[in-house]
């Protein structure tokens, strides 16, 4: 993975599968970007072992209080099925 615009958005559509995972095992997930702002603090993110990739978020992962529901419009009203 190299560090241009259509890597990142492959790396937000990973980001969205593993959250939405995440959620279906009742974890939850909180991204942090600020680290990989810093060229410095980025570097050492890396695979451990090669030294190569980008990294593009962190992500940490856990169990948490249930928060508040979003509100939600009646399906009717945003989706019109039809048989």
């Amino acid at each position: 993975m190299k560090d241009r615009p259509e890597d990142w958005l492959r790396a937000g559509q990973a980001m969205e599968c593993v959250l939405l995972l995440a959620t279906l095992e009742g974890l939850v997930g909180s991204p942090a970007t600020q680290p990989v702002e810093w060229p410095g603090l980025r570097r050492p993110l890396r695979d451990p072992v090669s030294g190569r990739g980008q990294v593009q978020t962190v992500l940490r992962l856990g169990y948490g209080p249930s928060g508040p529901g979003t509100p939600r419009r009646p399906t009717g009203e945003v989706l019109d099925i039809r048989p």
